[in-house]
Order: C-alpha cells, then sequence, then structure tokens
C-alpha cells in the first residue's frame, strides 16, 4: 500500500526522485499515464495488469467508455527506476501534468500520484475545505 506526501523536483532532463517508501512496491518496472484532475497516475504492474482488465471489460459500444480507455492507454508508458531512484517521466506526461519543477508525490493505496506542487496545494486546499461534507457523502458506502 503507498501512502504519505513528499515533495520532489523535477531536474532538466525530466526524471523525478521516486521516494524511497515506494520504491520496492513500485517494483523493476511500472507503468505511468495520465491520471485525473491533471495529474500522472503510477502502477506497479500487477496493479496496472488489473486496471486493464477491468478497463477491457467496458463496453465497446459506450462512448463515455472507449473515450476514457483510449485517453488512460495512449498516455501510459512503461518506467523504471534508475539507480539513483529516479524515473524519467516522457515530454508529454511532464506536459500534461504541467510538470516544471517543484513536485508533490503522494501515495493513494494501490498506487501513487505525481502533482505540480502548485496544482496539489490547489487541490488539496479545496477538498481540506470539502472534507466532510464529502465524508456525509460516502455513508452509502458504509465508511
Amino acid at each position: 500500500m503507498f501512502m504519505g506526501e513528499y515533495q520532489h523536483s523535477v531536474d532538466e532532463k525530466g526524471r523525478l526522485i521516486v521516494p524511497a517508501k515506494f520504491r520496492d512496491g513500485l517494483g523493476a518496472g511500472f507503468v505511468v499515464t495520465r491520471g485525473l484532475d491533471n495529474c500522472l497516475f503510477v502502477y506497479p504492474r500487477k496493479e496496472w495488469e488489473n486496471l486493464e482488465a477491468k478497463l477491457k471489460s467496458l463496453p465497446l459500444t459506450s462512448a463515455d467508455a472507449r473515450a476514457f480507455v483510449r485517453f488512460f492507454f495512449s498516455g501510459a508508458s512503461e518506467c523504471e527506476l534508475d539507480k539513483q531512484g529516479r524515473v524519467l517521466i516522457p515530454g508529454p506526461l511532464r506536459d500534461y501534468a504541467k510538470l516544471v519543477r517543484d513536485c508533490v508525490v503522494i501515495g493513494v493505496s494501490n498506487r501513487v500520484e505525481i502533482w505540480a506542487k502548485e496544482a496539489w496545494e490547489s487541490y488539496s486546499n479545496d477538498a481540506a475545505d470539502s472534507f466532510a461534507a464529502i465524508a456525509e457523502k460516502l455513508t452509502d458506502l458504509n465508511f
């Protein structure tokens, strides 16, 4: 399980240090793709395979399903860590998430998310303001 929040920077070559606590969970090879809310999702190989199976089961006749699957898979890239624990994030993914320098890497249960620092701060502040209201809506999930 991934959890926690870490501040790192993308270097001039597009490399980002992956927090040491996340490295073992991600393994030798993992997948980085466009996520929701303009961040990047990072999945260990096994979690990616589970997600892939679920997305394959979506109905091909649904325009929304087709659009989501296209968006998700077309942005995906297989990545690995270098000897210093860094991942090279492909240019199109850096552009999508607006990763220029300062980043926040967070653990979200079965995946890691990479955010531009400003975007994370904005999202996090907005979510904190409505946390109680969101929790009330989750009562249907026995939270």
